[in-house]
Formats: structure tokens, sequence, C-alpha cells
């Protein structure tokens, strides 16, 4: 019996191992043949090692219509050539490129739209673009999944997708075995940790005002900083103005990781006061999943994380002083009672957002089209 393909399409190799790796594992235990399709980076070579891997060169923050219409053609080539039986795509230039050139070879799709970024924050003549981009090239689709309700009513209210092949998912879920709980042992010092792409959009310029706030009154407190500083994007925070606010003494830039496990045990809060048009964001995912508590403010994607009061606490976007309030909260809250909230977080996970739901509707969504 010949093996059916799988494709999964994304925008860097980076994101395709950490956040898709345990999909493509479970299709391939279940005897489909797994492609990534991804720009190279150095996480290319470990999907590499256990599926196979085709390099595409596209600019994934680019806007120029000549280069966008480029990525059509280099999907087209690809896809042709490896003739994949569906693809799975995710983040925007797949989900609106490969999906034109994969309709084209009248080969099935299944999207994700997993957040929509900076690019829905500010409305203006690119956003406008993008939408049509979406209408156009979501008609062309299978099936479309969303990673929360608030995106899903919003492309649905403004008619650029069909409702009917459309679902809602749990985010990207969470390896419920990989991300454990933890015992947190405390050495008199509290630490509140922000784990993210160094964006201006995910609340980073607010988090250190709220590091200033907090420790003008409290001088047993940490605040650190975890995450790549993409300098390619122009919505990045600068090494300079990093280096600005370490100096300053207010927070750590611990860098990056390849296990954030390690990070998260060696702290008592995770935070993200992002306005980024998240999807979910995976981090708190993952924190919640190992009994950390967490501030996180009441924006698209991330509100679906936290019942406020109760594994953590909602903070208002772009407000660096409620944010530092909802801190000083947390950080009052006797050591019993952030063990609470981190049980509570660990029950939301398990419930809501085990990763098995979100490869269990991907399986039956499969089967069904190739049916």
């Amino acid at each position: 019996m010949i093996k059916k393909k799988i494709a999964i399409s994304v925008n860097n190799s980076w994101y395709a191992w950490n956040m898709r790796a345990n999909l493509a594992f479970y299709f391939q235990k279940q005897g489909y043949n797994i492609t990534f399709i991804c720009p190279y980076d150095k996480y290319s070579e470990n999907i590499k090692k256990y599926f196979e891997y085709i390099d595409i060169d596209i600019n994934t923050k680019g806007t120029n219509p000549i280069e966008d219409f480029k990525s059509i053609y280099k999907y087209y080539k690809i896809y042709k050539e490896l003739k994949p039986d569906i693809i799975l795509q995710y983040t925007i230039k797949p989900n609106i490129y490969g999906t034109i050139a994969a309709n084209i070879l009248k080969i099935p799709t299944i999207n994700n739209i997993a957040g929509l970024g900076t690019l829905f924050i500010n409305q203006n003549i690119v956003t406008k673009v993008a939408k049509w981009l979406y209408k156009f090239s979501q008609k062309k689709a299978t099936k479309i999944f969303f990673q929360n309700h608030d995106d899903f009513k919003m492309f649905v209210n403004e008619k650029l997708v069909q409702k009917e092949k459309c679902d809602v998912l749990p985010g990207s879920g969470v390896d419920l075995d990989k991300f454990q709980p933890v015992e947190k042992k405390y050495d008199g010092k509290f630490r509140f940790l922000l784990i993210s792409r160094m964006l201006w959009a995910k609340g980073i310029e607010e988090f250190v005002d709220a590091a200033r706030i907090i420790q003008q009154k409290y001088s047993n407190v940490e605040f650190q900083l975890l995450g790549h500083l993409d300098m390619k994007s122009p919505t990045s925070i600068s090494k300079e103005q990093m280096n600005i606010w370490v100096n300053e003494g207010y927070v750590n830039y611990l860098g990056i990781s390849d296990d954030v496990r390690i990070e998260i045990a060696n702290v008592d809060c995770i935070v993200l006061p992002s306005f980024y048009r998240e999807g979910t964001p995976r981090i708190l995912l993952e924190a919640a999943s190992m009994g950390m508590p967490i501030i996180t403010t009441n924006n698209v994607g991330c509100r679906d994380v936290v019942d406020d009061g109760i594994n953590g606490f909602l903070c208002e976007v772009k407000n660096s002083e409620d944010l530092a309030a909802k801190m000083e909260i947390m950080l009052n809250l006797t050591d019993e009672q952030r063990n609470i909230m981190g049980k509570a977080g660990r029950k939301k996970m398990v419930n809501e957002f085990d990763e098995k739901i979100v490869i269990n509707k991907y399986l039956e969504s499969i089967e069904g089209i190739l049916k």
C-alpha cells in the first residue's frame, strides 16, 4: 500500500520544529509520509533527521507584490514536484500564497490562522490588502482552523472565510507530558519572566515600565526577559534599546533558549503583556501546564488561557500601571495561594488545551478530506 503524503508548509524552520514536530511525528506513526517546506535555518537540520525537508526562499517580512507573486510560483513548483495528497499550512504567506498555488494544482489544503500579529493592530492600506488576499485565497482552502474565537468571529463577520469550512482549536495545544509541574524552591527573591520574541507589540516596554514601578517599592524582585532579538523586523526591540534597559538595572536579558522549561522552573510568575494579535500564546500554555501562575493582557488569544483570579491575572492592554498593580498582588500572595493558582492552571490545560485535542481534530479532518 502506497503511503499518503502530507506536506507541512511554514514560514520558518524554528516554528516548524518547535511548534509542529509533535503533530508530524504523530502522523508519521499513523503511516503518512511527512515533508516540511520552510526556509532554511539551523533548526532545518533537526527536521532533516526525521522527515523529508524542502527549503523555500521567501521573504517572510516583505510586502513587495512582485516578490509575493514569485512566492506563489515557488510554492507551485515545489507542490507540483512533490505531489502531496494534502498540505497543512501555517503563518500568513503559506496560508495565502501556498493556498493559491495548491488550488491551481487541485491539492487540498488545511490552513491554520494562528494569530494575526501586528498586521491587524493598525488598520491601514497594508491591512486592507491583507484582508483582500485572505478573502481571495481562503475561498480556495479546503479547511481552515483558527486558534481563538475572536479571530474566527472577525474573519466570518468580515466575510473573509466561509463559516462552514472553519473550526476553532485550543491554540496549538500543549504537550502535557513534556511540560509538567515542578516543585518550586523559594530563595527569598521573587522572579517575573517574560518569554517572547522581543517585539514592541509583545508588551516589552510595558514590562520594563512595570519593573521600574515595582522596584521603587520592593528590593527582593527580579525581572527577566527571554527571547529572540529579531533585528530584521521593523517592530523589533533593538540591541541598543535592550542594553539601555539592562544597564538601568531594571531587567535582565537572558538571550534565547531551546528548552524554556529550565527558565520557567526557576521563576515565580510568567508575564506576557502583549497587545500583538495573538493566536493562543504557546508560552502561556506551557507555563500553565508547568503549574506556573500567569499575568497577561485582556487581549485576543491571551485571555483564553487565564481565568482572572483563578490561575493568574488579566491586566489592561498597554497599561504599565495596571500591569504593575497585578504584579504587586501576585508578589504579595502567599506561597500556598500561588501554588493553588498553579494547580488551577495545570487543570485548565489538561481539560481544555491538551495537544491531543489538536492532533485528533487534524487527523479527523485529513482522513475526511482524503476519503
